[in-house]
């Protein structure tokens, strides 16, 4: 792998996003390079990382946009399928040893990480995910993929794979000028107490899921 010093990705403001940071990060999977990226925005800034393995510019590169779920990827949840995806993707990219896996703070698709946990509560009651989201104000996914498309277009990657079950996903990134030249599952199977979440995403919100 070549020194961080002599990292070649852009550092300007091109794209509306500044990377701010470089590092090793080496995992059971294999070592990426993790780069830090932040853009301004009315509310504040915002903030995510990108994993990545080779050289993403060649080739279609599998890559990944997820989602920050602490409960799933952090605490190893069984509610829903968040950290067993980010632990396949991780793995399905140092398989092929090329790829992006974009990590952005998105808890809850958009709606944070308290509003997240009373929408467990309402779900906890009988309502399934998008109705809990629905109750609390909120449109069941209020996630914004242009800061992920920002970082992926600084990184030179201009056609790509795309690690998802979700097609809004694969639109957003087709929007923005980067050619999805595949949708890779990004599949596992539920355990028992997230399949009533996983079929709402199925036949609510048009996932494409074969396991429930």
């Amino acid at each position: 792998m070549r020194a961080l010093e002599q990292e070649t990705f852009a550092l300007n403001d091109e794209y509306g996003v500044r990377q701010v940071a470089a590092t090793r990060l080496p995992t059971r999977w294999g070592e990426f390079r993790m780069l830090g990226f932040e853009r301004g925005t009315a509310h504040g800034v915002e903030e995510a990382v990108a994993l990545v393995m080779g050289n993403p510019r060649e080739g279609a590169p599998l890559v990944r946009i997820h989602s920050q779920c602490l409960t799933g990827d952090v605490f190893g949840s069984e509610r829903c399928d968040c950290g067993a995806q980010l632990e396949l993707a991780m793995q399905l990219i140092a398989a092929e040893g090329v790829g992006v896996l974009i990590y952005e703070k998105q808890e809850g698709r958009g709606i944070g990480l308290m509003s997240k946990l009373r929408a467990y509560s309402l779900q906890d009651g009988g309502l399934d995910t998008v109705e809990a989201n629905e109750h609390l104000g909120f449109a069941a996914d209020l996630r914004d993929f242009a800061l992920p498309v920002a970082m992926l277009r600084r990184l030179g990657v201009q056609r790509l794979r795309l690690l998802t079950n979700n097609p809004a996903k694969s639109a957003a990134v087709a929007a923005a000028g980067i050619q999805v030249q595949e949708r890779v599952p990004c599949e596992v199977t539920p355990r028992p107490s997230a399949e009533r979440y996983m079929l709402t995403k199925k036949q609510k919100m048009g996932h494409s899921l074969t396991r429930v």
